[in-house]
């Protein structure tokens, strides 16, 4: 495993066009994405996907560099050629699938309406008609609320952090989101202030897609494998449970949140 960790160490780099033939460039989100992913105040991301990755890395023996660039902008850098790898709690989903390729899942959460105090707001359609819905731009949530709540206002942002201060200020009646980010929001003296949990939606829907895992080239099958093998290893030898303890009190690789 020390042979391992010392193969994988990932370093942070601005995004480039090039890089070395035996470096594997993994793409994460410029944008802070808690408890998963925040850059520090050099722009190197820190967090539990960061830690997970790291170490599937090292499974895998393969040597990663992070690399980073807007959210919607990571699909278009992989299939561009200019990252290998995205690692940004990106939904394994049928229409993505249409342009890239997924390794196998390696955590899955459900998704959850928090909304002002005091407003009754539910999960529904008819629970958020005639309100205005916060959502983080092409992420599956916005997906699940124009397919679902055709009688909301959407409103779109580049983070979800940039929704959450507009449900704060009381611009918006609510956000839909992945409940462990909006939990960490709730925790938060304003979300204390402002707002409560109302409800998840069904976590079995198809536009929420299978779980999270690393996006690819549809051609990079070695790569897929090698992930996919790696994902097994770190959740097989404790490596998983270990670094995940570290961030929250319960497995979340599927295990449904109380």
């Amino acid at each position: 495993m020390k042979r391992h960790l010392l193969l994988a160490t990932l370093t942070t780099a601005c995004l480039a066009p090039l890089a070395q033939a035996d470096i594997t460039r993994v793409g994460f989100a410029t944008e802070p994405y808690p408890p998963f992913a925040t850059p520090d105040a050099t722009g190197e991301p820190h967090g539990w996907e960061v830690d997970i990755t790291r170490a599937i890395c090292a499974a895998a023996e393969l040597e990663c560099e992070i690399v980073t660039t807007a959210w919607d902008g990571l699909i278009p850098e992989l299939t561009a050629d200019r990252i290998d790898i995205i690692a940004a709690s990106l939904s394994i989903t049928e229409r993505r699938r249409q342009t890239i390729a997924f390794s196998d899942k390696y955590y899955q959460t459900p998704a959850v309406l928090v909304g002002a105090q005091g407003i009754d707001l539910a999960p529904t359609a008819e629970g958020v008609a005639g309100r205005t819905i916060g959502v983080q731009s092409a992420s599956i949530h916005q997906a699940y609320v124009l397919e679902h709540f055709p009688e909301a206002t959407v409103r779109e942002y580049q983070t979800q952090d940039e929704a959450h201060q507009d449900l704060f200020a009381g611009r918006i009646d609510a956000t839909l989101a992945d409940r462990l980010v909006l939990e960490d929001f709730l925790a938060s003296r304003e979300g204390q202030m402002c707002c409560e949990l109302k409800g998840e939606v069904a976590h079995d829907d198809a536009t929420l897609g299978e779980g999270i895992g690393f996006g690819l080239r549809q051609e990079d099958e070695a790569l897929r494998e090698a992930l996919n093998a790696a994902i097994a290893e770190v959740r097989a030898d404790g490596t998983y449970a270990a670094i995940t303890e570290r961030y929250f009190d319960f497995d979340i690789y599927g295990a449904p949140v109380e």
